[in-house]
């Protein structure tokens, strides 16, 4: 039987610190605040930063939401980060992406200060991973490697194969695992022969959107499986990118879904605002 990494415990335990800090600051009169904004109706989006607003309120992050209208304009959106750029209330800030269509994504990223990126996705956060000097992390990848330290999985040394290279997941979570020591092997769509290099891996993270689509003849026995996937097939229920019924016999430990990845992204985020808070008052 395979050991299941429970993300829930782990959060919490994550979350449980970070209040303990944030606590301590409120006592230095320094409060960790996030604004989110969030751009039209998407329900997924929706989900999201409610869950955000939730987790800010536990923990005492003070958080506001910005929800404005479908048809905002560039200038408009713009214009609100600038000034949630200047708020000194203002620890973190981010912006729930995907944006409607007529927005330019990067434009919008890379107008939010370096130090208030708590998605860690300006373009100087994302050198500063690739260099390994850091002090924000992409909230998906930060968690996993929480994962895998709490179920003391041993990196160094190791075969990392990712599957999938977004810039959300994919690629940071290869240069984190490549500053643990693994040799890392990132495939995709034009990988040839991807269940042979599969099969090389002792830890496989997998983040294609693809429900169920790693299978138990992918997997080296033994081996340790995150499943970054949230899929939801028409009318079934949550599911991950890996087929958690025939792998979970095959492998070591594996992460479920739900109650695996998706919980430490929200804590991760929880800790990045936190960070910010803490550099923009120069608290170590």
């Amino acid at each position: 039987m395979a050991k299941i990494i429970d993300g829930k415990a782990v959060s919490a335990a994550v979350k449980a610190q970070v209040a303990e800090e944030v606590a301590a600051l409120r006592e230095k009169n320094i409060v960790p605040g996030l604004a989110v904004i969030i751009v039209g109706d998407d329900p997924a989006s929706r989900v999201y930063v409610n869950n955000k607003k939730k987790a800010c309120e536990a923990l005492g992050i003070y958080s506001e939401e910005h929800a404005l209208p479908a048809d905002t304009t560039e200038q408009e959106l713009l214009a609100l980060v600038e000034s949630l750029n200047n708020r000194s209330d203002i620890s973190g800030i981010l912006c729930q992406l995907p944006l409607p269509k007529h927005l330019d994504e990067k434009k919008i990223i890379n107008a939010i200060s370096p130090l208030k990126d708590v998605d860690a996705f300006h373009p100087s956060n994302v050198g500063a991973i690739m260099i390994g000097d850091y002090h924000f992390l992409p909230c998906t990848p930060a968690g996993i490697m929480e994962l895998l330290k709490a179920a003391d999985v041993e990196i160094e040394g190791k075969r990392c194969v990712v599957i999938g290279r977004s810039n959300i997941v994919g690629k940071p979570m290869a240069m984190l695992m490549l500053h643990a020591n693994a040799t890392v092997t990132i495939c995709h769509s034009r990988t040839k022969d991807l269940p042979a290099i599969c099969r090389e891996a002792d830890i496989l993270i997998v983040a294609i959107g693809k429900a169920g689509f790693v299978k138990a003849d992918m997997v080296k026995p033994g081996a340790v499986v995150i499943d970054v996937g949230m899929n939801r097939p028409e009318g079934g229920k949550l599911c991950g990118d890996v087929d958690f019924a025939s792998v979970e016999p095959v492998c070591s430990a594996i992460t479920p879904v739900p109650g695996g990845v998706g919980p430490m992204t929200i804590a991760m985020l929880m800790k990045n605002t936190l960070m910010a808070a803490k550099l923009q008052n120069a608290i170590r």
